[in-house]
């Protein structure tokens, strides 16, 4: 465990404070930060910013494993005497873990989900100040990979495991903590099976994705999409010998488009969204090997993020229907030739409504209360989808996550742990 002693309640401009590598052994680092050779009492609490930054100094980039941050959270739940859960990846290379906390009498259905995901985006090629994976704090300010996005809630609940376990609670709260969030929201697919499965049923989560604490009830889908269009390679002075994939990837790219307008001019709208229709957009193609060549092979990614009102499979068959009459154009030329559609990635959209209990308990533990949608997406819509009412709350603007030199406002993290406190609080037996 890495022990931090900060210094003021905010680091004064102008000074830095650097928390180094967790000893990955045993844990029993310690590390102060000090301002001019005094210790002081910090807003964060010091037991919080201990949690987020041994959190932090595990690198879980989603291309790699996040088994050595699930040990040791697991190892955190076995010390506070809470059973969890691994849900694995089919390789094994990654798991989401599954906590409970009972109620005072034993009780494991119902309560309240908190959930968080584990992995943070690449740094390759980002300009930061300071490893990413060493948290500083400058200007009252946390910076680190994964500061915001979104160790620091996390952190906020792993440093109320005891609170939690000695609670008198009238009805449970599960922790969830998941794997591969940031490349589509892959984990939480077979973590929210696992509690839906095991007849939790929740009465409401709280996903702690950055909102700078506000209670958000609604979020567009993500849905990312990969076309393969194969043609028959001939010498450009040959035209009629050859099936050139570009020209039937560029017919494709211009139906997306179309469709995009459509949504844009036509709607559904909603006003709540900063951008308040579906969005659809082609943004990678790739295709032919030479100026000379008629292209055997081109390829075409695109998504869309659409309201609550689109009809989300209607809209994918519309997709997969065009590249299938264009395949057909192509096999018309050359049996050969076809189109393959994948789905590489997928999320619902979340759409709670405004009288939701878990938009009001939200308010009252300290959330922000708020109309706004938000367009990122979220692994909130698989909870939604599963029946589970759930917003999104968490410390941190999303303006700083996946950026060079990410951070969190230290004050950020102090509304976090008085949100978890009320929580337990409400949710305690009184006498």
């Amino acid at each position: 465990m890495v022990t931090a002693v900060l210094h003021g309640d905010h680091v004064p401009a102008g000074t830095t404070a650097t928390l180094p590598q967790a000893q990955r052994s045993d844990r029993t680092e310690t590390t102060r930060i000090r301002e001019s050779g005094a210790v002081v009492s910090a807003t964060p609490a010091e037991a919080t910013i201990t949690e987020i930054t041994n959190l932090i100094t595990f690198d879980t980039t989603s291309r790699d494993t996040n088994l050595p941050l699930i040990d040791h959270v697991e190892a955190r739940l076995q010390a506070a005497g809470i059973e969890s859960r691994r849900i694995p990846n089919p390789e094994g290379t990654k798991a989401n873990l599954l906590a409970t906390i009972p109620a005072a009498d034993g009780t494991t259905t119902g309560g309240i989900v908190l959930s968080g995901h584990t992995d943070v985006v690449p740094v390759d090629g980002q300009d930061w100040s300071s490893d990413p994976f060493k948290p500083e704090i400058r200007d009252g300010k946390y910076f680190a990979r994964g500061s915001a996005d979104m160790k620091s809630f996390v952190g906020v609940i792993l440093s109320r495991l005891e609170a939690l376990k000695s609670a008198q609670l009238r009805e449970p709260v599960h922790l969830a903590f998941s794997y591969d969030e940031e490349i589509g929201c892959v984990g939480a697919i077979s973590l929210v099976e696992a509690i839906t499965e095991a007849g939790l049923a929740p009465r409401g989560c709280v996903v702690g994705e950055p909102s700078s604490m506000r209670v958000v009830r609604g979020h567009k889908s993500m849905n990312v999409f990969r076309v393969d269009f194969h043609g028959v390679a001939a010498h450009s002075s040959l035209t009629p010998e050859g099936v050139n994939a570009i020209a039937y990837a560029s017919e494709f790219v211009a139906f997306v488009h179309a469709v995009a307008a459509e949504f844009r001019t036509e709607g559904p709208f909603d006003d709540a969204y900063v951008v308040p229709f579906t969005s659809v957009t082609a943004n990678t193609f790739n295709g032919g090997i030479a100026v000379n060549t008629i292209p055997a092979e081109a390829t075409v990614q695109f998504e869309f993020r659409s309201l609550g009102a689109v009809d989300r499979e209607a809209l994918i068959a519309r997709f997969r229907a065009e590249a299938e009459r264009l395949g057909r154009g192509m096999a018309a030329e050359n049996e050969t030739a076809g189109v393959d559609f994948t789905i590489e990635a997928e999320a619902p959209g979340c759409e709670t409504p405004a009288d939701a209990d878990i938009v009001s308990l939200t308010a009252n533990w300290g959330g922000i209360a708020t109309d706004d949608k938000v367009t990122y997406g979220t692994e909130a819509g698989l909870f939604s989808e599963a029946g589970i009412p759930t917003v999104v709350c968490g410390p941190g603007d999303i303006a700083q996550a996946h950026a060079p030199d990410e951070f969190i406002e230290l004050d950020q993290i102090a509304a976090c742990e008085s949100f978890v406190d009320a929580l337990i609080a409400d949710l305690t037996h009184r006498s």
